[in-house]
């Protein structure tokens, strides 16, 4: 099996984070390949991808691939960063999310979290850190309870935005752990999707 890796995926704090996911690919009998992706970190090479490898070699653009991929996997370290995008970079995450609906492609975004999450419905009970951490300060004098953002997205909030977005831009969303992230995007690839 091969499977295209997004070349930002291999660079920065990304390479970092990502070579234990790769690592356990390999192990697996996965070759992994960099490639500028169209959207998504993670796709499959199958004979249409590979074919428009093979023609345009090192020249390969993302514009050559939009239309012969079919699933790609969106990786996110955990739900901070996924409710960031949904709330702070709204307009950017948008833009990403219909790239693969204009060009009829499944976008999985794989969230990396931890146990305590597992499916969609456990986002609802999540508690974003910013809106409950509490810190004290001191107002004139006096020390009082302050928290990092009163206004901050909880996950009720988060848990309708993905179900719009789910349901909008035919996104599914899987949860994992981060020591079987690897094993993950192996199997979503295999299996054509999450649901199958």
């Amino acid at each position: 099996m091969q499977i295209a890796v997004d070349t930002n995926q291999f660079s920065g704090s990304h390479g970092a984070s990502n070579r234990k996911k790769h690592r356990q690919m390999e192990q697996l009998g996965v070759e992994l390949i960099p490639v500028s992706l169209p959207f998504g970190d993670y796709a499959l090479i199958d004979d249409s991808v590979r074919e428009v490898l093979d023609k345009k070699g090192d020249k390969v653009k993302k514009k050559d691939l939009e239309d012969v991929i079919k699933l790609s996997i969106d990786t996110k370290k955990n739900l901070d960063e996924l409710c960031g995008n949904v709330c702070q970079q709204h307009e950017r995450f948008k833009k990403e999310l219909l790239k693969p609906v204009h060009h009829n492609s499944k976008l999985v975004i794989l969230i990396e979290h931890g146990e305590d999450v597992k499916c969609l419905g456990d986002v609802y009970f999540w508690q974003n850190k910013r809106k409950h951490e509490v810190r004290w300060k001191t107002v004139n004098g006096k020390r009082v309870k302050d928290v990092i953002s009163a206004k901050a997205v909880d996950g009720n909030q988060l848990y309708k935005s993905l179900c719009t977005i789910r349901d909008r831009y035919n996104v599914d969303f899987v949860f994992c752990q981060k020591d079987e992230t690897g094993r993950k995007i192996i199997e979503i690839l295999e299996n054509g999707g999450a649901g199958k």
